[in-house]
């Protein structure tokens, strides 16, 4: 990537993503830009990154939304094709694996297949890493195992390790839309969140964390396949240490059952989602797997 912007968080982050791709339709003499993006796609909660985002859940209350958003099925190459004769498409924006969703993790080619659709038609390809960069799946970015680099990259959470901090990258063409004046932020790329970010990029190569993450994700994903009965469990998906538990049933009801128990879960309709550190040992996957195991057992008593 040539160019970065700092920001605060992720949705700040992809709101100066959202801007650049406007940039790159009206340098085009597209009057009207319009972005293509993901049903059940996760992208922020601002007024922009809520009206990127591909679900109705999380927009109810705050219409009326931003327009020039179009939202397409994930994994679903032919509905980008579809949009190609659309002379007002500037861009797509897509998370490499679907976090909120459940953990969706697509077909091995389609992002290949999508970054060609984007330069066959002079889109550009913009990914929200915010949940899956900084060694979360294993690669220091999802689209690593993809051997591809998106005209605009977007990342924060792992970034700081807890401190606010977002970051919008950019390469070529999209990386000189921004020019003083264009953007900002009052407390972007402050001195005191920079450092704390470098010493996190620093600790994770200089302590092999991404090795780590991903032996303890398939020693995690493995456990809990041994440990979990088949006929409760439709599927386990797992990149790294990003893994989802689909269920036969809902379970809402666990979230804070295993608050007791003292783990932290997500819960995504009949998916439990599990974020853990990049730095878990395997005494700690052990406690993971045997507690969701109590959990399983005692949702179906």
């Amino acid at each position: 990537m040539d160019k970065a912007f700092f920001a605060n968080s992720g949705a700040e982050a992809n709101e100066a993503a959202i801007k650049i791709a406007r940039l790159h339709g009206h340098s085009n003499k597209i009057d009207n830009p319009v972005i293509l993006t993901a049903n059940q796609s996760f992208h922020g909660r601002t007024m922009a990154t809520l009206s990127a985002t591909g679900n109705a859940k999380v927009q109810d209350g705050f219409a009326p939304l931003l327009a020039e958003f179009i939202h397409i099925d994930f994994n679903d190459v032919e509905a980008i094709k579809a949009h190609s004769s659309n002379k007002n498409i500037v861009a797509v924006m897509l998370e490499p694996i679907q976090g909120e969703s459940g953990v969706i993790v697509p077909a091995e080619d389609y992002l290949n297949q999508v970054q060609s659709i984007c330069q066959t038609n002079n889109w550009l390809l913009i990914l929200d890493e915010v949940q899956t960069g900084i060694g979360r799946t294993g690669r220091w970015f999802a689209h690593q195992y993809n051997d591809i680099t998106p005209d605009v990259l977007t990342l924060a959470k792992g970034l700081g390790n807890g401190v606010p901090i977002g970051a919008c990258l950019a390469k070529g063409k999209a990386s000189t839309l921004f020019t003083p004046g264009t953007h900002g932020s009052t407390f972007g790329g402050n001195p005191l969140v920079c450092k704390t970010a470098l010493s996190v990029l620093e600790t994770i190569e200089k302590d092999c964390i991404l090795n780590n993450t991903i032996k303890m994700g398939l020693y995690l994903a493995a456990g809990l396949q041994a440990k979990l009965s088949a006929d409760k469990v439709i599927e386990i998906r797992q990149k790294g240490l990003m893994i989802a538990i689909e269920l036969n049933q809902d379970c809402t009801q666990l979230l804070n059952a295993a608050l007791a128990k003292k783990l932290l879960i997500n819960i995504t309709g009949r998916s439990i989602r599990l974020l853990p550190p990049l730095i878990l040992n395997q005494q700690e996957a052990d406690i993971i797997i045997n507690t969701i195991e109590e959990l399983l057992n005692a949702l179906s008593a």
